[in-house]
C-alpha cells in the first residue's frame, strides 16, 4: 500500500512497469550512504536507500526499500542551526558586551566635572579597545561570509601528489610526512582542495605539537574513489558533536571555520570528509574522499 501511495498507482499496473518507467532508475545506482532527492507521484523529499539481492524460483531479483529521512533530516538540520546561532549568540556578546561596558566608562568619564588630568589617556586607551573589540567582530563576520558564499568548484586535471606537496611545503611548524600513493589526476577544483588540505593539516600539526608527535598524509584508491588521509599523534579528538559547528573552537586564536569549510569544499566536489580517533595508535584521522 506504502508503494501505491507513493506512486499514485495500483498494485496491478505497478507490477507490469520497468524501474525506469516508474523513475527509481536512480535509486538502483546511487550510493546507499547518502540521502538521495526524489520527487514521486505521491511524495517529495529526500530518500534513504537500501538495496539487496534475493533469488525466486531460480530468478534473481533486486530489492529496494526506501525510507523517507525528510523530517529527521529536518530536525538534524534544526538542531545544526541552533547550534549554529549560539556559537553566533556567544561570539557577537563576547564583542559587544564589552563594548558597551567601555562606552559607558567613557560617558561616565566626559561627565565628571572637572575632568581628571589624565581624560585624554583614558579616553584614548577606551577607544582604541572599542576599535580593537569591532576588528574582531568584523573579522568574525568576514569568516562567516567565507563560509557561505564558497563559489561553484573549476574542476580541472590535477595531479595529486604534487597538490599535496605543495601543502605540506606550507606548513613550516613541523616537517610533515608524505606517505605517498599511486600517481593520479583528479577532476577537482585545486585552490578549494589545496584549501581543504591546508586547514586539515595545520589543525593536526596543532594537535601534533600538544605532544610532540608527528603528521603525515597521503592517498590511495579505494572504491572508484580517492581517499586522502591527514593523520595526527596528538590528543585525539575530544568533542566530536563539535567538530564540524561553525565558528566552534578550543584554540586561543581559532576561527572555528577551518574544517566546515573543508567539509563544504568536499562535499562540493560530490566527496565526503569524516575525522575519527585512530583506531591503531595516538591521535586523530582527516579522510578526505573524493570521486575520480
Amino acid at each position: 500500500r506504502a508503494g501505491e501511495a507513493l506512486l499514485a498507482q495500483p498494485m496491478d499496473k505497478l507490477l507490469s512497469k520497468t524501474a525506469n518507467e516508474l523513475g527509481l532508475d536512480r535509486c538502483f545506482h546511487a550510493d546507499q550512504d547518502e540521502p538521495l532527492t526524489l520527487n514521486f507521484p505521491g511524495a517529495s523529499g529526500r530518500w534513504g536507500i537500501r538495496r539487496s539481492t534475493f533469488r525466486e524460483q531460480g530468478l534473481p531479483h533486486e530489492l529496494l526499500v526506501l525510507t523517507d529521512l525528510s523530517r529527521t533530516l529536518r530536525e538534524e538540520e534544526r538542531r545544526a542551526w541552533q547550534r549554529l546561532v549560539r556559537v553566533l549568540g556567544h561570539e557577537m556578546n563576547n564583542s559587544l558586551a564589552p563594548i558597551k561596558s567601555l562606552a559607558a566608562s567613557l560617558e561616565s568619564l566626559l561627565r565628571r566635572d572637572p575632568l581628571p588630568a589624565d581624560w585624554k589617556d583614558d579616553a584614548s586607551a577606551g577607544l582604541n579597545s572599542i576599535a580593537s573589540r569591532a576588528d574582531s567582530l568584523s573579522r568574525f563576520l568576514q569568516a562567516y561570509t567565507r563560509l557561505t558564499k564558497l563559489p561553484p568548484p573549476q574542476k580541472h586535471d590535477v595531479d595529486l601528489a604534487s597538490l599535496v606537496q605543495r601543502v605540506v611545503d606550507l606548513e613550516p611548524r613541523l616537517k610533515v610526512q608524505v606517505v605517498s600513493g599511486p600517481k593520479i589526476v583528479i577532476r577537482a577544483d585545486a585552490a578549494q582542495i589545496e584549501q581543504a588540505l591546508i586547514n586539515l593539516v595545520h589543525n593536526a600539526v596543532d594537535a601534533a605539537l600538544e605532544t610532540r608527535g608527528n603528521v603525515a598524509i597521503g592517498w590511495r584508491e579505494k572504491e572508484g574513489c580517492v581517499e586522502i588521509f591527514v593523520q595526527d599523534e596528538g590528543p585525539g579528538i575530544m568533542n566530536p558533536a563539535n567538530l564540524f559547528v561553525p565558528f566552534f573552537t578550543t584554540k586561543p586564536d581559532g576561527s572555528g571555520i577551518g574544517l566546515p569549510l573543508s567539509r563544504q569544499i568536499a562535499e562540493a566536489h560530490a566527496g565526503s570528509l569524516v575525522l575519527t580517533n585512530r583506531e591503531n595508535g595516538q591521535g586523530a584521522q582527516a579522510l578526505l574522499r573524493l570521486p575520480r
